[in-house]
């Protein structure tokens, strides 16, 4: 039986808009982009850890921290509007052409501090163990998505669902969502559904682990709940 080869890509481009070089911003002493390098290497799942960026000083960092970077990401994939599939594509493709074989994929993002090695760990043994395309990392919503409304031009509100406005929460199905911090993808089974379907398991984080990071009210967030985290691990 031949040897898996795993590979880890974070996408990594420099041209964010609402916090200015987001993924190397230092971020409790390190930059960014640190803390998934770090635990991916630390996770020893991988073959190679890859960052796939546009820009030269994230690429310097990311090697600091141990990552390689062995192309400049093309402009044409570093724009405002090209998703995080296309550039991983365009990663396993440059490897691939260049005599890579690769069996599992796992994109890690760079925006991911809270992101912990075990749950990495346990979304490989659950994607080689199955026959899904993927398997990633989400959490459940923290209000039941039955309870939601939208408003209209005039201000005014209208339920999603209102055949639930009276409907108690704890009796409502608990609905989940996708956590944004990696997602595992096994290159020799074919993908018939959306990412979010049949094809693909979830591995659920508690939602105290998991935290967008798009706004600065966002990071500030980010590093209080980081902050909280790396105290109690001093404590247990």
């Amino acid at each position: 039986m031949s040897l898996q080869r795993t590979i880890a890509i974070i996408p990594a481009r420099g041209g964010s808009k609402r916090i200015p070089k987001k993924n190397i911003k230092d971020f409790h002493g390190k930059p960014l982009i640190a803390y998934s390098i770090e635990t991916a290497l630390k996770s020893k799942l991988f073959d190679k850890v890859v960052v796939s960026t546009d820009d030269e000083e994230i690429a310097s960092i990311a090697r600091k921290y141990g990552a390689q970077v062995p192309f400049i990401r093309p402009k044409s994939l570093s724009d405002d509007f090209t998703g995080t599939g296309k550039v991983v594509e365009h990663a396993v493709n440059f490897l691939q052409e260049k005599g890579e074989e690769i069996d599992y994929v796992c994109t890690i993002y760079a925006t991911a501090p809270l992101l912990k090695s075990s749950y990495l760990k346990d979304g490989f043994k659950k994607l080689k163990s199955s026959n899904a395309a993927m398997t990633f990392s989400a959490t459940d919503m923290p209000f039941p998505i039955q309870r939601t409304f939208q408003i209209n031009k005039n201000g005014r509100c209208k339920m999603f669902t209102p055949e639930h406005f009276i409907t108690r929460s704890q009796d409502l199905e608990v609905a989940y969502q996708d956590a944004g911090q990696f997602y595992w993808r096994a290159l020799h089974v074919a993908m018939k559904d959306i990412a979010f379907g049949e094809d693909s398991i979830p591995i659920l984080l508690p939602r105290y682990m998991v935290q967008d990071i798009d706004t600065l009210d966002d990071w500030k967030m980010a590093e209080l709940m980081y902050e909280v985290l790396q105290k109690k691990k001093q404590n247990d």
